[in-house]
């Protein structure tokens, strides 16, 4: 059974804008709010909810224990300007799946807490776009979802038809999807779907049926399904033993390419969009080159890998014509990627050392610590670099892209710090977000 949640904790505050409602008024770091005008907020949505008011009287308590009541006249949604230390206030509606292919389960013990939570919470899918399956909802959450229209949720689909979802999640309920898809249907709410592709399980037949099926509730004016991301399955070894899945191959990448352009082909006939995409991942395993940016139309599912490549190219052009300049003093950086970027990343090598004085060398390296052949970045770790680092001439820095470590803080996924790396390698560290945050530490 799904865990109700009961526990409502107060919202720690972690930051207060400047020169905002919050700031004038005094919160300070590490106050929380309690109630607002009488109501205990679950998580992030029901405080934005509630603080869409004109008056609020707020409860707030600081960090010594002591309560204060506050009282707010501001514009009807006009913001308050804190953040908060999580997006939800109560417990985390946590996944009693069992899909084999989980990255939870293939990860080794004893690292930190966080990185075994696993989530199937609809709350997380509306704020940030993470995936859930829709099988550990009870009935009041379904209520809430239509009573808020919280839309769109990000839906892990895999497979429609009953018998395969079942054996892929190993939850009996898992059956239920198509119901579930029409359930959206009727609310006029949406959702973007995503498929994981396991090689001889869910894959040929069962993967046309599958993306067939949700394309079918692509009709009226706000579609039920807005997307579907097709995902090559990822192992590491780690995974449980005796788990059914196999490896994707570039055979198999090429074979699900061939199919799903196919499909792309028929619904940009009769829906005048491509409707299902593929992710990056399975052109680099096929050693395939990756679609054009106009196939990507406005990049629905990015944050699943469905393009990200291509924007980071286009964005890195964009930007470099505007800040790149023709010459700097004297600097040689070392930029760390996973290996399957590396060809698609050799025109921003190249651009880079078209500056004069500017020298990037690009390591482009695999994981040993998951046991990949061929690795996206955001799975390179501490222990990789160390392995693949270690006494090179790495020039004055490293230039380490933040997707490698967990969120705001300065870690990798094997719980190796960036403190001790640089330590280790007696270099300096710059880590760097985005194509803005590359050029700048190239040349600051």
């Amino acid at each position: 059974m799904s865990k109700t949640l009961t526990t409502v904790r107060p919202a720690k505050i972690t930051k207060v804008l400047p020169d905002s409602i919050a700031a004038e008024i005094g919160f300070d770091v590490g106050d929380a709010v309690v109630s607002i005008n009488g109501s205990h907020p679950r998580d992030l949505i029901d405080y934005q909810f509630l603080c869409a008011d004109e008056y609020l009287e707020l409860e707030v308590l600081d960090s010594t224990g002591k309560i204060h009541h506050v009282e707010i006249e501001k514009d009807y949604d006009e913001d308050l300007g804190l953040e908060f230390e999580t997006a939800l206030f109560d417990n985390l509606i946590q996944c009693n799946n069992h899909c084999p292919f989980c990255f939870i389960d293939q990860q080794p013990p004893g690292k930190r807490e966080s990185l075994y939570y696993k989530d199937d919470d609809y709350r997380l899918s509306f704020l940030y776009g993470s995936y859930l399956t829709l099988t550990n909802l009870p009935e009041r959450e379904w209520l809430r979802i239509e009573q808020m229209r919280l839309s769109p949720l990000y839906v892990s689909v895999h497979a429609t038809e009953p018998d395969v979802r079942i054996r892929l999640l190993k939850n009996q309920r898992a059956g239920q999807i198509m119901e579930q898809v029409k359930w959206f249907h009727e609310r006029r709410l949406q959702i973007h779907a995503q498929v994981v592709v396991c090689p001889g399980i869910n894959d040929g037949v069962h993967l046309e049926r599958t993306i067939r099926d949700l394309a079918s509730f692509y009709r009226g004016e706000i579609p039920a399904v807005a997307s579907v991301a097709v995902v090559p399955v990822g192992l590491t070894r780690f995974r449980p033993e005796e788990d059914e899945l196999t490896p994707v191959t570039p055979q198999k990448a090429q074979e699900i390419i061939a199919q799903v352009r196919y499909l792309q082909q028929e619904f940009r006939h009769k829906y005048q969009t491509n409707f299902v995409w593929l992710a990056d991942e399975w052109f680099l395993i096929a050693g395939a080159e990756l679609p054009s940016e106009k196939e990507y139309e406005e990049y629905p599912q990015i944050d699943n890998g469905v393009g990200s490549i291509r924007l980071f190219l286009k964005q890195f052009e964009e930007t470099a014509a505007k800040l790149l300049p023709k010459k700097v003093s004297p600097r040689k950086l070392t930029w760390v990627v996973g290996n399957a970027v590396e060809v698609a990343f050799q025109p921003i090598v190249k651009r880079l050392n078209d500056v004069e004085g500017l020298e990037i060398n690009m390591r482009a390296i695999s994981s040993d610590y998951w046991g990949q052949d061929i690795s996206v970045t955001g799975l390179i770790t501490g222990h990789d670099l160390l392995l693949n680092l270690k006494e090179q001439d790495l020039g004055d820095a490293i230039l380490l892209p933040n997707v490698m470590l967990k969120r705001s803080e300065l870690v990798f996924l094997d719980d190796i710090t960036v403190e001790e790396v640089s330590c280790k390698l007696n270099t300096k560290i710059l880590p760097v977000s985005g194509v803005e945050g590359l050029i700048a530490n190239c040349l600051n």
